[in-house]
């Protein structure tokens, strides 16, 4: 199976670069009851995926910093403390499915490391979900046939 089949393209997902500020990143976030974001470098590149738990640790480290001094903090400070891995659009399945057990959402990236979009986790289960269920079904059929 091609995994842009599964794919949610750049258009249609909430990203950021790391000129973005912190101010910025909560209230989209919030906006959005998103829990992480990818975040892309200046070349449209995938830079990494940012966290809720990144801005608290970040918060946490910096006690002096106030919610009115969020807009002066730029992602480029901000430490990413996962490594959110991302697949080339020539992946497999395989690939695919390992990096989602442990991520929200796998970015999806071309050859030459350009960010076009996400898989989101929830998407795969539910094709799985229909695998299984169809391959029930196929059973039920042929042992009442």
């Amino acid at each position: 199976m091609n995994i842009a089949f599964f794919l949610l393209p750049k258009q249609e997902v909430v990203w950021l670069t790391m000129d973005a500020t912190l101010r910025q990143t909560l209230e989209k976030m919030e906006h959005h009851r998103y829990t992480a974001v990818p975040i892309l470098d200046n070349d449209g590149g995938y830079a990494g995926t940012l966290t809720e738990g990144d801005l608290l640790w970040h918060m946490k480290n910096n006690p002096q910093l106030t919610f009115e001094q969020t807009n002066k903090v730029k992602l480029s400070d901000v430490q990413m403390r996962l490594s959110n891995k991302a697949v080339q659009i020539d992946a497999n399945m395989e690939d695919l499915l390992s990096l989602a057990k442990v991520q929200n959402f796998v970015p999806v990236i071309d050859d030459m490391n350009r960010f076009i979009g996400i898989v989101r986790r929830s998407d795969i289960i539910d094709y799985c979900e229909a695998l299984i269920v169809n391959a029930n079904n196929s059973k039920k059929e042929m042992a009442a046939g």
